[in-house]
C-alpha cells in the first residue's frame, strides 16, 4: 500500500511539473515561425487564390486595349470598265482612314480599365488575406487538439495508478468498492473524450490540406507552446483603421471610381469624332495623243490627302442613357459601400468583444489552474498521510484537468479573433 502511494504521488509530481513547464511556456510570445511555411504553400497552390491573380492580370491588359486608337480602315478598288480622264484612266484605288475620337476619350476609357482592374486586385488581395486567416486559425485547432490529445492521455495514464490505489483500499478495508468505480467510471469518460478527440482532428486536418491544396506527406509541425497574439490598439482606432484598409472597402471605392469615369467616358461620346484620310489612284498613260500634244501629267497617279470626315452623334438619348446608368451604378456601388461599413463595425464589436472576453477567460482559468495545481499538490500529501482518499484526487484531477483545457481553449479563441480582426482591417502574412 506504502509503495502505491508513494508511485501515484511520484505521478502525480510529474504530472505537476509537465502541466507547469506547458503553462509556462504558453505564457512566452514565441513568434508564429511554424506557420510560415504552411502560409506560403497555401498561397502558392490555391486555386481560387491562383484564378483572381489571374483575373487581376486579364484586367491590366484591358487597360492597354481602352487606351490605344481604333484600327486604321484601307480599302482596295480596281476599275472593271476604266474612267477615262485627261491625263489617262484610271485603274485602281487605294484609301485609307484613321478614327480619332474626341480628345481626352482615350484617357477617360483608359482610366475605366485601370480602376476595374484595381477592383480585381482588390478581391485577390480579400481572398489572400481570407486564405492567410483561415489557415491560421485551422492550424491553430489543430495545435489545440494535439494538446488536449496529450494532456487527456496523461490524465488517462493517471486513473489508472489511481485505480491500483482504489483496489488496495479496497482490499484493504479502508473504502468502499464505490470507489473503484468510479474511478472506472472516469477512465470510461476520459476514454470516449480522447476518441472524440482525435476523430475531430480528421477533418480538420483534411479542411487544412484542402487549404493548403496539398495532401501533407509528414506530420504537421508544432510549437512547443501556443504563441500569444494581441491587439495593439483600442476599438475605435482598429475600425478606422478597418474603414480606410479593409480590401473589399477598396474593391468598391475602386469600382465607384471607375463609374464616375465611365461618366466622363460617355459625356465624351456624345462629342464628335473626327476621321482623317487620303486616296490613292493608279492612272494609265494615254496613248492615243499627238506626240506634238504630250502631257506633262500623262499617267501620272493622283494622291488625294488628307480626307476629314466627321462623326455627328445626333440620337441624344442614346448618350444621356449611358450618363444616367454611370450615375446609377456610381450610387448603387456607394450603397454598397455603406452597408459594408455597417456591416463590418457590427462585425468588429463582435468580435472584439469575444477577445476581451477570450482574454479574461485567460487570466480566469490561469489562476484556477494554479490554485488547482496547489489544492492537488495538498491532497497527495493528505493521502501519503492516510488523511484523504483516493476519490478526492481524482476528483481535484479532473478540475485540474477541465481547467487546463479551459485555458487552452480562450488562448486559441485569443488568438483566432485577433486573427479574424486583422482580416477586417486587411493584415495578414508579408
Amino acid at each position: 500500500m506504502k509503495k502505491n502511494i508513494i508511485n501515484i504521488g511520484a505521478l502525480i509530481m510529474f504530472f505537476l511539473a509537465l502541466w507547469t513547464n506547458n503553462s509556462h511556456a504558453q505564457e512566452e510570445e514565441i513568434g508564429i515561425g511554424y506557420l510560415d511555411e504552411y502560409l506560403v504553400l497555401a498561397a502558392e497552390n490555391n486555386p481560387q487564390i491562383r484564378s483572381l491573380y489571374k483575373e487581376y492580370l486579364a484586367a491590366l491588359e484591358k487597360v492597354v486595349q481602352e487606351g490605344t486608337l481604333p484600327d486604321p480602315q484601307i480599302s482596295f478598288g480596281y476599275f472593271i470598265q476604266p474612267v477615262e480622264t485627261r491625263v489617262g484612266a484610271q485603274q485602281a484605288t487605294a484609301s485609307f482612314s484613321q478614327m480619332f475620337p474626341w480628345f481626352g476619350t482615350l484617357d477617360a476609357q483608359e482610366r475605366v480599365a485601370a480602376e476595374r482592374a484595381q477592383a480585381r486586385l482588390q478581391l485577390f488581395e480579400d481572398a489572400k488575406l481570407e486564405l492567410f486567416r483561415d489557415v491560421k486559425i485551422t492550424y491553430t485547432e489543430l495545435y489545440y487538439l494535439e494538446m488536449a490529445i496529450q494532456v487527456t492521455e496523461e490524465n488517462l495514464a493517471l486513473l489508472s495508478s489511481f485505480k491500483s490505489i482504489a483496489e488496495v483500499q479496497f482490499e484493504s478495508g479502508k473504502t468502499n468498492f464505490s470507489s473503484v468505480l468510479q474511478v472506472e467510471l472516469e477512465e470510461e469518460e476520459l476514454e470516449s473524450r480522447l476518441a472524440y478527440l482525435k476523430d475531430s482532428r480528421i477533418p480538420l486536418l483534411t479542411e487544412f490540406e484542402e487549404l493548403l491544396n496539398e495532401e501533407l506527406q509528414e506530420p504537421l509541425g508544432f510549437p512547443d507552446s501556443l504563441w500569444e497574439e494581441q491587439l495593439l490598439n483600442e476599438k475605435s482606432i482598429l475600425l478606422e483603421m478597418i474603414l480606410a484598409e479593409n480590401p473589399r472597402l477598396e474593391q468598391l471605392e475602386h469600382q465607384a471610381r471607375s463609374f464616375e469615369e465611365q461618366l466622363t467616358v460617355a459625356k465624351k461620346m456624345g462629342l464628335p469624332s473626327f476621321t482623317l484620310g487620303g486616296t490613292y489612284t493608279n492612272i494609265a498613260s494615254r496613248t492615243d495623243l499627238d506626240p506634238d500634244m504630250a502631257l506633262p501629267d500623262n499617267g501620272q497617279d493622283a494622291f488625294i490627302f488628307p480626307q476629314v470626315g466627321i462623326r455627328v452623334p445626333l440620337y441624344r438619348n442614346k448618350y444621356k442613357a449611358m450618363r444616367q446608368e454611370a450615375i446609377l451604378q456610381q450610387e448603387a456601388v456607394q450603397l454598397k459601400k455603406e452597408n459594408l461599413e455597417n456591416e463590418l463595425e457590427t462585425k468588429l464589436e463582435q468580435l472584439y468583444r469575444d477577445y476581451v472576453d477570450a482574454v479574461r477567460n485567460v487570466e480566469l482559468y490561469s489562476r484556477l489552474t494554479t490554485i488547482a495545481k496547489q489544492s492537488l499538490e495538498l491532497y497527495q500529501t493528505e493521502l501519503s498521510t492516510g488523511r484523504n482518499n483516493v476519490l478526492e484526487i481524482i476528483r481535484m484531477e479532473r478540475q485540474l484537468l477541465n481547467y487546463g483545457l479551459e485555458l487552452a481553449r480562450a488562448k486559441t479563441e485569443r488568438n483566432n479573433n485577433v486573427y479574424r480582426i486583422n482580416y477586417l482591417i486587411g493584415e495578414g502574412y508579408e
